[in-house]
């Protein structure tokens, strides 16, 4: 009985390490790896990519009250896909097709923003 007990606390230490490696999903609401983060004084911006994905999130370094954020994220030669409200932990995921071509995000939490610029090209 001790043993099975054992092998079931061991099973169950080893399930999160059996995902996908360097998949990342709950927290940000995008698949796919980090490819970028750009901190600001109220947040950070976050953009993941998989094979032919890019997505982007806004986070509040201090999620609760309800306050303006947005993320936008565009493909060079694509239309930009924003995600503007009043949210207490995140903007966003917005994603867009960005198999081969280079991408730039924005994201701002109240006055504050950040940007990345052209990356992934």
């Amino acid at each position: 009985m001790l043993a099975r007990l054992l092998v079931l606390f061991l099973l169950a230490g080893l399930v999160p390490l059996l995902g996908a490696p360097g998949v990342a999903r709950a927290a940000s609401g995008c698949s796919g790896r980090p490819a970028k983060t750009v901190e600001f004084s109220t947040g950070e911006l976050r953009v993941y990519k998989s094979r032919a994905h890019v997505c982007a999130v806004t986070v509040a370094k201090k999620p609760g009250k309800r306050r303006t954020m947005s993320v936008t994220l565009q493909a060079r030669g694509g239309r930009a896909v924003s995600d503007k409200g009043k949210y207490t932990k995140m903007a966003g995921p917005v994603t867009v097709n960005a198999l081969n071509r280079c991408v730039r995000a924005t994201g701002a939490i109240g006055k504050k923003s950040a940007s990345t610029g052209w990356i992934l090209c």
